[in-house]
């Protein structure tokens, strides 16, 4: 089975900036990212068919025989059953939305030919808000699929505190000592060589994912996600870091989603509530404003590459583009553009990319890793886009 993550361009925008360095495909949702899922799911290879710029690292494979999936749509058990019996031709929808079809090229299938996904198979991401409204779901689900049949590590730390033990799943390596873990709301698992230090109270539904850390003290609410090498501490809650990012330190982040590669300085903080407890109004990169986002609770959504200087304060609903680095004092604009350098009180001018590359592989030396040329090329294309806007 040839599996292709196709995009919805209007969702594709409305997931920026996640999506500036990466398809829909490839965001991480739960545990794992999208393509991983179904690739566990459905025991197929899985390729991507997207933006231009992005196509050389996230590579595109068709034959004869394709089932092309709006990546949007998050796999479920009714959904994957419905895919396992597409017939040639044969297309999917929810509604009026194209969700599936197999066919030999894109965009080319039987119209009145058709299956429909039933609401409650149908889980999505069209907006941001949806990759923290999705992500306690997706731990569930991604939970059960990674641990079907295996055993966890059991839990020898005398000193750590353990609720609903069954409910917890530990992969070789995991270090932990003296901590809370308590997984009667939801499931947590833990990461191959994770560390969990002393003191951290971790609260499932969680994730902390392969060499990650939860720092000292750390108090992780639920519905979060840690991606692979992650360092966290302070209280984060309704959170997904993509993974090679850090918060070690104190302050408070709620519903919100940190890309790649990105860094918050001690004592950062967010707001994920207004005060008049009005609704948050979020930027929108499809409709490039800030737009009514009928949620209570919203916080911050960064982009790849980004860093927040020390004790740095985001708006509630702030959106912060790629490979900005963004520092002072009293709270920042609710969106700052790609390749910012400075604060709201300081102002802000342009990010030199010859300075930002520096800064970046310097961060990611640290992993012995280097900015890859595809990965060069993917901000350069939108660095020279953002100029384009101005």
């Amino acid at each position: 089975m040839n599996i292709i993550l196709f995009e919805d361009s209007t969702y594709r925008n409305q997931l920026k900036p996640l999506t500036l360095t990466r398809p829909i495909g490839n965001l991480r949702v739960g545990i794992l990212t999208i393509n991983e899922k179904w690739e566990k799911r459905l025991k197929a290879k899985v390729s991507f068919l997207t933006e231009a710029y992005l196509q050389k690292k996230f590579a595109y494979h068709t034959v004869k025989e394709n089932i092309y999936i709006n990546a949007s749509f998050l796999p479920t058990t009714g959904f994957e059953r419905l895919l396992r019996s597409l017939s040639f031709g044969e297309c999917i929808k929810f509604g009026e939305e194209v969700v599936a079809y197999a066919s030999d090229r894109f965009g080319d299938f039987d119209t009145e030919k058709v299956k429909v996904l039933k609401d409650k198979d149908a889980h999505v991401l069209r907006m941001l808000p949806d990759l923290f409204h999705q992500n306690r779901t997706e731990i569930a689900y991604d939970f059960a699929l990674i641990t079907k049949g295996r055993l966890s590590q059991k839990i020898s730390d005398p000193y750590t505190k353990v609720y609903s033990a069954n409910n917890i799943f530990i992969e070789k390596g995991a270090n932990f000592k003296a901590c809370i873990l308590n997984a009667e709301e939801g499931p947590i698992y833990i990461g191959k060589d994770a560390v969990i230090q002393e003191g951290a109270v971790v609260i499932g539904p969680a994730a902390i994912c392969e060499k990650s850390m939860v720092a000292f003290g750390a108090r992780i609410r639920p519905n979060t996600t840690l991606g692979p090498v992650s360092r966290v501490g302070g209280e984060v809650g309704n959170t997904v870091f993509y993974g090679f990012s850090n918060k070690a330190h104190d302050g408070f982040l709620g519903n919100s989603y940190i890309g790649e590669w990105c860094n918050l300085g001690a004592n950062t903080n967010n707001s994920n509530l207004k005060n008049d407890y009005k609704e948050v109004k979020l930027y929108n990169y499809d409709q490039e404003a800030l737009v009514k986002t009928e949620e209570l609770f919203c916080g911050t959504f960064m982009g790849d590459f980004t860093k927040a200087g020390i004790s740095t304060m985001f708006n509630t609903g702030t959106v912060v583009g790629v490979c900005s680095n963004v520092f002072g004092a009293g709270f920042q604009e609710k969106f700052v553009p790609s390749f910012t350098w400075g604060g709201k009180s300081e102002g802000y001018s342009p990010y030199r990319f010859d300075k930002a590359k520096e800064v970046i592989n310097a961060t990611m030396g640290r992993r012995e890793m280097q900015l890859s040329t595809e990965d060069e090329n993917i901000l350069l294309h939108i660095l020279e886009d953002k100029k384009t806007q101005i």
